[in-house]
């Protein structure tokens, strides 16, 4: 008996690691590329407005593709999805890896971002149906953020030795190694999809369609507003057309019997209030991972393996605090008072940050600031998306993760915008103008970095909305239907 309790946590921990190594190359993913950027734009031919999109074209595939991704987890089999990702991702990395001109580069992104929208949420679904609701699903969940925040770190890292090393085209061929493993434990370690029952259910095909390519034309937009003016009728078409066809998929919603995304669901508060805050922290993040790699490059003179070399701690940190002390947290305090603060965190640490920038700096003035913004991201991640879980049918755990995703990748796009607006006001970033004088950019940081700071405060502020966890038990069903709050 006792032996059988045995394999069955040490194959409940293999499981566990799988689909943590799913999230470390989502993670890893999202940063690695960045610090190649300049090899890839002298090897291939980039121009500095097409060069954003080797990074853009992963976003607007992959938050385009979010919630369709999360629908598939439930509808087609979260297992399923999962492999069809991992096939997706690998095959466009090797891709990626080959490309000789810059068509074939951006097309390879864009797949990838595919297969990452299509992994993510059914790697969340795998977590969540798995692991049963509190203590429990709190630390797989903490050691799944954990697995991102260092990945992220690692991503910034290995991007950094491997440009200077093996040549930019090893950022793509380090992700095929890792999906072939993630693939070879599949069998062994996730069980089949489970047959499903009753009448088989349609798949909402117009929504479907209507929300892909709404946020994919909203994500597109937003990325294209800096580079080509947000007046530009090819920005602005692009936003109106992509707005109106999200609402348009709300209308769809309320009347398909087979909904994508049931507008019940947004009745869920914890749902709700998590996908603000998501939207939030990634404004915050992607604006402080640009600000601080413009900080330490351009200004600092570091080139990309010192680069990534910097971004080490910050890595650790939340991966620490999206580990062991997140999963504390959740379980003593609960979702309400982890989330908003991890965001109070972050928002003084980037605030700290900024206070370091100067003409004359050094890393050494910044590291503080950037050590106390990794900690408070770390601690907010995890807990953003157990409060996502919180009271979500496992049918539907699929949709829900994505519907936090998704907001994600929207504030990642409204973030950086905004970012990129504010940093350069008043700088002419055109092709063939001069550089500008260095005094002009820490300045234009500096009020960029206090932008991204009253963004994760405002997220801090937005967590409160969550409900307390009521005195006598760490559970209790809400007032609204199928809300629980977990208190751990």
């Amino acid at each position: 008996m006792e032996g059988s309790v045995s394999r069955s946590h040490q194959r409940a921990g293999l499981r566990l690691a799988l689909l943590a190594l799913a999230q470390f190359i989502i993670a890893v993913d999202y940063n690695i590329v960045f610090v190649a950027l300049p090899d890839i734009g002298e090897a291939l031919d980039f121009s500095p407005q097409t060069l954003q999109w080797v990074v853009s074209s992963y976003a607007v595939a992959f938050g385009g593709f979010l919630l369709l991704g999360g629908r598939a987890a439930d509808r087609i089999g979260a297992r399923r999805v999962f492999v069809t990702a991992l096939i997706l991702f690998g095959a466009a990395a090797l891709i990626g890896g080959l490309a000789g001109s810059t068509g074939v580069l951006i097309a390879a992104r864009a797949v990838q971002g595919l297969g990452g929208a299509l992994l993510f949420p059914a790697t969340l679904t795998l977590i969540v149906t798995s692991f049963d609701e509190g203590p429990e699903r709190n630390r797989a969940l903490a050691v799944w953020g954990a697995t991102g925040s260092g990945g992220l770190a690692a991503g910034a890292l290995l991007g950094g030795v491997l440009t200077q090393w093996l040549g930019w085209e090893w950022v793509f061929y380090f992700m095929v190694p890792l999906v072939a493993i993630a693939l070879l434990g599949v069998p062994s370690l996730l069980a089949p999809d489970a047959p499903r029952s009753g009448p088989r259910q349609s798949f909402d095909v117009p929504g479907a369609l209507v929300v892909t390519l709404g946020a994919t034309l909203m994500v597109f937009g937003l990325v294209s507003g800096p580079d080509y003016g947000w007046t530009a009728p090819r920005v602005l078409g692009t936003l109106i057309v992509g707005a109106a066809l999200i609402g348009s998929f709300f209308l769809i919603e309320a009347k398909t019997s087979a909904p994508l995304a049931p507008l019940r669901m947004f009745r869920n508060r914890s749902l709700v209030t998590s996908m603000m805050v998501a939207l939030l922290h990634m404004c915050a993040l992607s604006g402080g991972y640009y600000l601080f790699t413009v900080y330490i490059q351009n200004i600092l003179g570091y080139d990309a393996l010192q680069a990534g070399l910097a971004f080490l701690p910050l890595g650790l940190l939340a991966m620490i605090a999206g580990g062991k002390i997140a999963a504390s947290m959740l379980n003593k305090t609960g979702l309400r008072n982890t989330l908003s603060l991890g965001m109070l965190i972050y928002a003084i640490g980037m605030g700290a940050m900024v206070l370091g920038m100067s003409t004359g700096g050094t890393y050494w003035a910044v590291l503080p600031g950037v050590a106390i913004y990794g900690f408070g991201g770390g601690l907010a991640f995890t807990a953003i998306f157990a409060s996502a879980g919180s009271g979500v049918a496992p049918a539907e755990q699929g949709v829900a993760s994505a519907l936090a995703s998704t907001s994600q990748q929207i504030g990642a796009a409204v973030g950086l915008a905004i970012i990129l607006v504010i940093a350069n006001h008043g700088i002419d970033v055109s092709a063939g103008a001069p550089t500008p004088a260095a005094s002009d950019v820490v300045s234009g940081l500096r009020t960029a970095g206090w932008a991204a700071a009253a963004a994760a405060l405002a997220g801090a502020v937005a967590a409160l909305n969550l409900r307390k966890p009521p005195a006598a038990a760490p559970a209790a069903e809400s007032e609204e239907g199928r809300e629980v709050s977990v208190s751990g």
